[in-house]
């Protein structure tokens, strides 16, 4: 993997760039839609590759050791062969899943304990072993395995937290560089940031991210992780501006999980290139509506007979469709509903990063960013 910074904006820490990996180009800021067990519920391939645009999307290290399970995985040839996705793959690392398994995992130095939530067979998963996983899986950017305190965790348990990530970020650099990929392309990994909302932390995982990124034999971004996490948005943004300030500028940064059109746009003004969040298919499939012009609850009756566009901006199912006729589909509980709102959510998202990458590149990010960001978060 390489990553080129072709842009930067004069008034912020906003840049636009190019991402190569062996499936192919990934243009920055970019989204990333969530394929927890190989899929994006409710999305056909086709429609995320001619609608929505993804150019990368995710697989979970957790879910798919689970099932299918690395056997078949193997089998298969990975997962690009075995769901035929055939753009780059993220993966994280399983650790966010596990550690959400509380009273059903056990934490030590080794790794972590788990019982399986499907059948409670049990299983540990540690940086070596999760390395050898992500390298079955076969995705072009690996995460590093790490634990995702709680939010609201007291200092002396985020330190120790952190202690232990980065004892297991050194195992999984070491794993990594002991290791080859098993399909016959280049594979690269990321570690990840943690520090919960600790100011001193945070930067002391970000200088540790930046001695490890010269070990590692093939490139390498930084995710930023363990945040929108219950924690206030302002004190994210924080954290985001402090890594940010330690992180080096010629690799990609990775915001795990979040989140919001405007909580997108205010990181990649402080300087993030990549997201990836559920919010965009969860949200649809409960029948909210992401727009410039705000959300829409496609329930509401004041849909009813309104026959206009879904979006007349949008991807092709939203000028194909109605709102009356979306609303229609969510009273009548049909799933054809739930799949054209995922489909425009994620056009939206993949939109909007599409957008500010083009006003990063015309010089005027920051003024488009405040003539849109409140207007996103109003309700319809």
């Amino acid at each position: 993997m390489t990553f080129e910074v072709q842009h930067t904006d004069a008034a912020s820490d906003a840049r636009a760039g190019l991402i190569t990996t062996d499936h192919g180009l990934i243009q920055t800021p970019i989204f990333m839609p969530v394929g927890t067990a190989g899929s994006v519920k409710g999305v056909h391939f086709r429609e995320l590759r001619e609608q929505i645009k993804a150019q990368i999307i995710l697989g979970n290290t957790y879910h798919l050791y689970l099932r299918p399970g690395l056997d078949i995985l193997r089998q298969a040839g990975g997962l690009h062969k075995f769901n035929t996705w055939d753009r780059p793959i993220l993966t994280d690392s399983g650790g966010f899943q596990v550690f959400s398994l509380t009273g059903i995992r056990k934490l030590r130095e080794e790794g972590c304990e788990f019982q399986s939530h499907i059948d409670g067979s049990r299983h540990i998963f540690t940086p070596e072993n999760v390395m050898d996983t992500e390298r079955v899986i076969g995705a072009d950017i690996m995460m590093a395995f790490d634990e995702c305190p709680p939010g609201q965790s007291d200092y002396k348990y985020a330190e120790n937290s952190l202690r232990l990530t980065q004892r297991w970020l050194e195992r999984c650099v070491k794993r990594f560089n002991e290791t080859e990929p098993l399909y016959g392309y280049r594979q690269t990994l990321f570690p990840i940031v943690q520090g919960c909302t600790y100011k001193d932390l945070r930067q002391d995982a970000a200088k540790h991210v930046c001695d490890v990124l010269g070990k590692l034999n093939d490139g390498g971004g930084v995710s930023i992780g363990g945040l929108a996490v219950g924690e206030p948005t302002e004190v994210m943004y924080e954290m985001i501006e402090v890594v940010n300030e330690i992180l080096p500028k010629d690799r990609p940064r990775y915001l795990m999980g979040v989140g919001t059109p405007q909580n997108i746009l205010e990181a990649i003004e402080r300087g993030v290139d990549m997201f990836d969040c559920v919010m965009p298919t969860r949200n649809g499939r409960n029948a909210m509506l992401f727009t410039y012009e705000g959300t829409m609850n496609m329930r509401n009756k004041k849909w009813e007979n309104d026959f206009s566009p879904i979006d007349p901006d949008g991807c092709e199912i939203d000028c194909i469709h109605s709102k009356a006729y979306l609303h229609h589909l969510f009273k009548v509980q049909e799933l054809l509903a739930m799949q054209i709102a995922s489909i425009h959510n994620l056009s939206f998202y993949l939109r909007l990063v599409g957008d500010a990458r083009q006003h990063i590149i015309a010089g005027d990010f920051v003024q488009w960013k405040h003539s849109v960001i409140d207007q996103l978060g109003r309700r319809r």
